[in-house]
């Protein structure tokens, strides 16, 4: 389950992590949503990027976010077969999660991976998705921080 598109740190990283086993992707893209601004907002002051969170209502959501949330999803998945990888996946716009477990049950999935920003609210009080989504899909769920293209390597949430 991604949030954004997955720089090239972040494919090696992903597509590394099981050594030289042959892994496969089905990605969840969800478009960004008008109830999580004021969380972004937050999660922005939190991260001292003021000029980022007064700009938050300057980005699309809803029916406008769709296609870059589709785009983002291309390209995420262009850039994992370019690293050798299978994978497919969809932009979820309803019950993320649902969608996330008939996943796992469908392609008969090992582990979930959860690469998201910082959102500090939202873990705090473990309504992030990878915390919801440890209590839904039944199997291992793996949450990792998305990182800029010019940042060495992705780090491990909790």
């Amino acid at each position: 389950m991604i949030e954004k598109p997955l720089s090239p740190v972040d494919v090696e990283f992903v597509t590394t992590l099981h050594g030289d086993d042959a892994v496969s992707f089905v990605v969840l893209m969800q478009p960004r949503g008008s109830k999580d601004r004021l969380l972004r907002a937050i999660d922005d002051i939190a991260l001292g990027d003021l000029e980022h969170a007064v700009q938050e209502r300057d980005e699309p959501e809803g029916q406008e976010a769709l296609e870059p949330a589709e785009r983002a999803l291309r390209l995420s998945l262009a850039a994992l077969r370019a690293a050798g990888s299978e994978a497919g996946g969809e932009v979820v716009q309803r019950h993320p999660l649902d969608a996330l477990r008939g996943v796992v049950e469908r392609a008969g999935a090992d582990e979930v991976i959860v690469l998201t920003e910082p959102h500090f609210v939202e873990e705090f009080f473990h309504r992030d998705w990878a915390s919801r989504a440890r209590h839904k899909v039944g199997v291992p769920v793996l949450k990792l921080f998305s990182h800029a293209a010019d940042e060495e390597q992705p780090t491990k949430g909790a």
